[in-house]
């Protein structure tokens, strides 16, 4: 089925819509959803749901909102699929204020964010660009994040279902819907009911180029490393005074660099500092652990230890404690054992006029931990790009190839039932 002929494309004006609603999700927060305000979109997706005709559509009291496409197929069984993405900006850089730009029919020049002139988007540095010539592109204004990331995925699903309910020629089974707060720091689908999903495989849309599929992912451990040292006072120091401060500043330094995310790529792990805090007597220092096999992960923590334990060297009185704890894991190890699953996706992309192409992740998504959870999910692109900064983007078209993508899977799952 030809769908590009039939469609009469809502995920832009989806996508704007959303964007303008600050989600960013709070690390430091202890509560579910981590902030309030990702809940605003929740409501709206709901109250779109409902006008669209999904009559179950809700919004819980932990920031998920849940929803169900009804079969419409006369086959007696067909598999149960959800589509995931994630409601949450990252914390890294501001999501309030967001005004997006339509930057029509792109024709290969830099595009300079108004805000700001010093955030241009050149085709150097966005290689991607090569492929969006005369295309639309959407940026926001220089000062914050777009939200590409993950706002495009929303948009196409919600986009999805539209034309599902308006378009009964396309056949499918039951579809379930899954938006998820707080992805960005790790949590977001710490409270997801799986029972309630009841569906045999999902795919998150959060991928970045049109045409990409993901099944594999980082393995993921954290670690932290307490450092204790001695405190004298400073005026009576020598050869008293073990600063920890200075320990954990030697032990950072010493560091391979060919174990750091700046000096590694493709299948390659790291380790990496991602906070430091103390005073002389105590400091600790947070590593993420990364590779996509599992047993590297803990010869990476070996390396922490090694390099804390040279360093003590110098410093007799000092010690040091390391706990490792898993955060995720290669979703690859489940995905394997329903390779239809994959292959159904990669046949969708091809139906939607585009190269399948099968990639793995430097990083992880809420497929990571809906794979071990019972939920086999493959992550399929939602075409953001420059994710977490000021020169996010993403195009008008990609957009609305995800959306045929997400349209051919389910017409996909019913045929093959």
């Amino acid at each position: 089925m030809q769908l590009n002929a039939q469609l009469q494309y809502t995920v832009t004006d989806r996508f704007l819509r959303y964007v303008v609603i600050d989600t960013q999700s709070d690390p430091a927060s202890n509560s579910q959803p981590s902030t309030e305000k990702q809940k605003d979109l929740g409501r709206l997706f709901v109250a779109e749901l409902l006008e669209i005709g999904i009559t179950d559509a809700h919004l819980d009291d932990y920031g998920y909102v849940y929803a169900t496409v009804p079969a419409n197929t006369t086959k007696s069984y067909v598999p149960v699929i959800c589509f995931c993405s994630h409601m949450d900006t990252s914390p890294d850089c501001s999501g309030y204020g967001v005004k997006p730009i339509i930057h029509k029919n792109y024709d290969g020049s830099d595009i300079i964010l108004p805000v700001d002139k010093s955030q241009v988007l050149r085709m150097a540095q966005h290689p991607d660009l090569k492929n969006q010539l005369g295309n639309d592109i959407i940026t926001a204004s220089g000062d914050t994040l777009l939200g590409a990331d993950n706002k495009a995925g929303v948009a196409e699903i919600m986009d999805a279902v539209y034309h599902l309910v308006n378009h009964p020629e396309i056949k499918h089974g039951t579809i379930k819907i899954l938006f998820t707060p707080d992805e960005e720091i790790g949590r977001g689908v710490d409270k997801v009911d799986i029972e309630k999903l009841g569906a045999f495989a999902c795919y998150t849309i959060d991928g970045e180029s049109a045409g990409n599929m993901e099944n594999e992912t980082f393995s993921a451990d954290g670690a932290r490393l307490i450092i204790n040292g001695i405190s004298a006072h400073p005026g009576f120091a020598k050869g008293q005074m073990e600063s920890a401060i200075k320990i954990a500043g030697r032990i950072i330094a010493a560091l391979p660099e060919d174990l750091s995310p700046e000096g590694t790529e493709g299948m390659q792990g790291f380790v990496h500092p991602v906070d430091i805090s103390g005073h002389v007597e105590t400091a600790v220092i947070d590593f993420i652990i990364r590779d996509f096999d599992d047993d590297k992960l803990a010869a990476h923590a070996d390396v922490i230890r090694d390099v804390a334990d040279s360093v003590l060297k110098n410093f007799p009185n000092a010690s040091y404690t390391l706990d490792v704890k898993p955060q995720y894991r290669n979703m690859k190890n489940v995905l394997a054992q329903h390779p239809h699953i994959v292959e159904y996706g990669m046949e969708a992309i091809r139906r939607a006029g585009m190269e399948a192409k099968l990639c793995s992740i430097r990083g992880g998504t809420d497929g990571s931990r809906l794979s071990f959870m019972g939920l086999p999910s493959p992550n399929i692109f939602a075409g953001e790009h420059a994710f977490h900064g000021k020169q996010e983007w993403v195009s008008v078209q990609d957009m609305q190839k995800a959306v045929d993508t997400i349209l051919n899977l389910c017409a996909i799952w019913e045929e093959k039932a």
